[in-house]
């Protein structure tokens, strides 16, 4: 196991020699950025800011209103939307406000993502830094990248035709993205600092499908605000399983409210399982430092994440208990990778 320790160190030099350390910092700045993006999507979402903007311009959109004949008519637009009508009308300037900072910096923060990510690009590529499997990865990220502002948009318009709420596909759509280059970044990053590995679909491999899934099935509970009904555990009313469960046949899981909430919860149990059970097996079997570290904290990670959306769920989601509990899912989500990446490395070392 020395041995295997010693090759693992050797290698994370090796590749850390061949290719720049900035390339490594300009990834961890992007993830970090990605992560606060995420989060700030779920205040967004948490505090009813989502459809505040009901315009989109994507290169005249970088300042807010300077003046308050922008500020008029921006509430003007606002006014003869869907969510004005039906669920604010009265509304004043001054609340539109509030409302508006949020889904404002949500777009301003997926800009500067864009000029970071972006700027170094151009960089690295006159310099011809980059190695070709890393190329390849990065113009995917760059491709996700330029299709998340696309999926937002169309999320969004999802909730100003009638129905003053974001299509739930849309929004389990646009978080799913989301995730996909948090972990595309993830992944590179550890493949440049440890050594690349080639994923296997697998048991290891397994656990973050289904830590994938979970969050995804969250999405779903966002989106139609399911988690304000049925706000005791383990019970949902008078049993375990809701009682209008499966009326939507084939679409119930996605459809209906207290179907998505009963999936999610369950869902969370069962990874919350497979997560302790990858973590029990593999720390008997290494002597690996750095793995035993990081089931350590998957481990403590995902049972304080499950424990959250339990408090979270019987307080009807408060919004900074829900954005704890989206913070955890990326926070996990994150562990994980870097453990299922770290398996791998082992395996083949």
């Amino acid at each position: 196991m020395n041995n295997i320790s010693n090759r693992l160190k050797y290698n994370s030099k090796l590749v850390m020699t061949e290719t720049s350390k900035y390339i490594s910092s300009w990834l961890i700045i992007t993830m970090i950025m990605v992560v606060l993006m995420i989060i700030i999507g779920g205040i967004t979402r948490l505090t009813d800011s989502g459809l505040s903007m009901v315009e989109w311009r994507p290169l005249y959109g970088f300042l807010p209103p300077m003046n308050n004949i922008e500020w008029e008519r921006i509430f003007t637009l606002y006014m003869n939307s869907p969510e004005y009508i039906i669920k604010n009308n009265g509304m004043g300037l001054s609340e539109f406000k509030s409302i508006f900072f949020w889904e404002y910096f949500h777009r301003l923060w997926g800009r500067l993502i864009g000029i970071v990510f972006i700027i170094p690009l151009i960089f690295f590529f006159i310099l011809k830094r980059f190695p070709q499997f890393l190329f390849k990865r990065i113009l995917i990220v760059l491709f996700l990248g330029g299709l998340q502002g696309i999926i937002g948009w169309w999320m969004v318009k999802s909730g100003l035709v009638n129905d003053p709420s974001v299509s739930q596909y849309r929004l389990a759509t646009h978080l799913s993205n989301a995730f996909l280059i948090l972990f595309l970044l993830m992944w590179t990053f550890l493949d440049l600092k440890e050594g690349s590995v080639k994923i296997k679909l697998d048991f290891n491999f397994f656990v973050l499908i289904i830590l994938s899934i979970t969050i995804i099935a969250g999405a779903f509970v966002a989106g139609m605000d399911a988690g304000l009904m049925y706000n005791e555990y383990p019970l949902m009313g008078e049993g375990f399983i809701p009682e209008n469960y499966g009326e939507y046949n084939f679409l119930d899981p996605f459809e209906n409210p207290a179907s998505a909430q009963f999936h999610h919860r369950h869902l969370g149990l069962f990874t919350m399982l497979t997560i302790v059970f990858f973590g029990f097996k593999n720390f008997t079997a290494t002597n690996d430092l750095r793995m035993r570290k990081i089931i350590l904290l998957m481990g403590i990670t995902v049972c304080f994440q499950f424990l959250l959306g339990i408090v979270t769920l019987i307080n009807m989601v408060p919004i900074h208990l829900g954005a704890l509990h989206q913070t955890g899912a990326v926070i996990l989500f994150l562990i994980v990778t870097a453990g299922i990446h770290r398996k791998y490395l082992l395996k083949t070392s």
